[in-house]
């Protein structure tokens, strides 16, 4: 969420970056500005209502020692006015408050200076590209089909235990899932990050926190007795862990990571490219998430964005990195890098992580700081990325490894699968 702060000091200033997001919120600015005057006005009066107050009731007192009951009785009739007009004012601010904060969660994160204005995803930059295409057998196999030839995920049985999006991984296929994540939390944490195993299941104020509500709601499959949410990712747990806390500055940075399913109802998905493992409501994805000190939270994104990238080069497969245009960043992202691996039978590129720095966003909503050297306490910087969501991983990996014999695994699975080829 935006502060107030900011809005009060350059509305033009944020205006004009979330123009970038093809936004005018120049109209929605003025609003929350109309209305934190009011409030402001309601808080001042209120305050002076209740410091006159405290003098009434000294007042008061001295009267009564002097004997002068008759002066007594105005006074107190007074006061009790004051007190009835003082409750007002504090309803009227608490009525503004919530109006004011209604707004304000509307608003976009304001996108950093690099993000370039755009339609959408044909208008994200090309940032680098990497590894190489492989030449695939003629008679390749999709892998919706390599893993029904293999016995690997089985897509019609997920339909009967649940519907569609919500795959059952058998056999070979298991395995690869399993290995896969246990590398990705090893790497992770060669890399410094703490492995956290938190619950899958979150409350209001934790969606609320990293801003996947009320942005995002009809997209969270919701536990309405309990009013809990499962989460789209581990992002969400993994940040709030700091709600309401504030840090030394000598704990930043904060790394941590999390292997967790992940559930997205993706209202609207149909058609080939929602086909097999290209988009499911439940899949499995490991985590990074930092907690930064403001001036170093770009540096912190490029790290980050090379280790992804050395994830990807470990698994042996094509990709590239885009730089998001303003229409495609999230709501809660100041600057995003995607990541895609080129899906050989396919003939198509599929996302496999996003890496973004949230600035402030979350932390504003979060009350998530840490205290600066001269006492002060500021907000941190959040980051997050996928080190990697495993569903079109796998389907990459099925597909470019295919040969006439099987599906070759990569060297760096081995271990961890307990054998080399499909």
């Amino acid at each position: 969420m935006l502060t107030i702060k900011l809005l009060r000091e350059d509305p033009d200033f944020v205006a004009e970056r979330l123009a970038i997001r093809n936004l005018d919120a120049a109209p929605i600015i003025r609003q929350i500005l109309d209305l934190d005057v009011r409030r402001r006005a309601a808080q001042t009066e209120a305050d002076a209502l209740t410091a006159e107050q405290k003098k009434t009731a000294s007042r008061i007192g001295v009267l009564m020692a002097e004997g002068k009951h008759d002066q007594v009785s105005e006074v107190k009739k007074s006061a009790g006015e004051s007190k009835e007009k003082v409750r007002a004012l504090i309803a009227e601010q608490e009525k503004l408050d919530k109006e004011l904060n209604n707004l304000l969660v509307t608003l976009p994160n304001i996108p950093n200076k690099l993000v370039a204005r755009g339609e959408g995803a044909k208008d994200n930059v090309l940032v680098r590209e990497g590894g190489q295409k492989p030449s695939l057998p003629e008679e390749a196999l999709p892998h919706w089909d390599l893993a029904k030839k293999y016995d690997l995920i089985d897509f019609d049985l997920g339909v009967k235990l649940t519907g569609a999006g919500f795959p059952v991984y058998k056999g070979k296929g298991a395995r690869l899932q399993m290995g896969l994540i246990q590398f990705f939390l090893d790497q992770n944490a060669l890399a410094g990050y703490t492995e956290i195993m938190p619950p899958i299941l979150v409350n209001e104020d934790s969606g609320y926190g990293t801003g996947q509500l009320p942005d995002k709601g009809e997209q969270m499959y919701h536990a309405g007795l309990d009013n809990y949410y499962l989460i789209p990712t581990a992002e969400v747990p993994l940040t709030n862990i700091y709600r309401d806390t504030i840090l030394d500055a000598v704990s930043l940075p904060v790394k941590l990571t999390a292997y967790t399913p992940c559930f997205r109802r993706e209202a609207g998905s149909y058609g080939k490219d929602v086909r097999g493992l290209n988009r499911l409501h439940q899949f499995d994805k490991v985590e990074i998430v930092q907690l930064t000190h403001p001036s170093h939270s770009y540096s912190t994104l490029d790290q980050m964005v090379q280790h992804v990238e050395h994830l990807v080069q470990l698994l042996g497969l094509p990709y590239r990195i885009l730089r998001l245009c303003g229409a495609d960043l999230s709501f809660t992202s100041a600057m995003t890098y995607d990541f895609e691996v080129y899906s050989a039978a396919q003939q198509r590129w599929l996302e496999v992580s996003s890496v973004s720095n949230f600035e402030t966003f979350q932390s504003n909503r979060l009350k998530a700081r840490f205290r600066a050297e001269d006492g002060k306490t500021q907000l941190v910087h959040t980051l997050n990325g996928s080190a990697l969501a495993l569903p079109r991983i796998v389907a990459a990996l099925l597909e470019n490894n295919q040969t006439q014999d099987g599906i070759m695994i990569p060297d760096v699975l081995h271990k961890y699968l307990h054998f080399s080829m499909i």
